[in-house]
């Protein structure tokens, strides 16, 4: 008998249990369930507004280049990253497993979306700023700096140097 097989139902159970994940849940709702869900019924109220009011063509086409890309990958694998600019877009449970590529204003930045990510905008995942790393003070940061000259004084004729008599 090899090592493989497992005879024992109670071992067999224990396994099962160990490798069973985490469902994910979005405000108490499954994931299967949230595809069948409304949008309205999803996000918080920004964003139900912007639904109400209807998204347009730009969002619409995006989601529809989306389905397509899911549509022409291969099974089990990620679908081609599809660009966009709309960093304004609310991520809806049609868009989970996409990858999106979000420009922040110099390049697009893939994203893969992920389930957690629901209701968010696109731009919250595309930074578009460098954060501030604080290091050390440059010239003028402080007070103390104002009492010593960058520069050494330059000698003009209307400003000889010191050393130098005047006729």
């Amino acid at each position: 008998m090899s090592d493989n097989e497992v005879t024992d139902p109670q071992h067999a159970a224990d396994l099962k249990k160990r490798r069973t994940f985490r469902t994910f849940s979005y405000r108490g709702v499954e994931l299967e369930k949230l595809l069948d869900m409304t949008n309205e019924d999803l996000v918080h109220a920004r964003a139900r507004r912007r639904f109400q009011r209807g998204l347009k063509r730009r969002p619409m086409g995006l989601i529809k280049k989306l389905r397509k890309a899911k549509k022409e990958a291969p099974p089990n694998e990620k679908p081609a990253v599809v660009k966009t600019h709309l960093r304004d877009m609310i991520i809806v449970p049609e868009m989970i497993g996409s990858v999106v590529g979000i420009y922040n204003g110099k390049v697009f930045n893939s994203v893969e979306i992920k389930p957690e990510m629901t209701g968010h905008y696109l731009a919250e995942f595309s930074i578009s700023y460098k954060p501030v790393k604080h290091g050390r003070p440059g010239i003028g940061a402080t007070h103390s700096s104002r009492l010593y000259a960058p520069n050494p004084p330059v000698c003009t004729p209307t400003n000889p140097p010191s050393s130098i008599p005047l006729k």
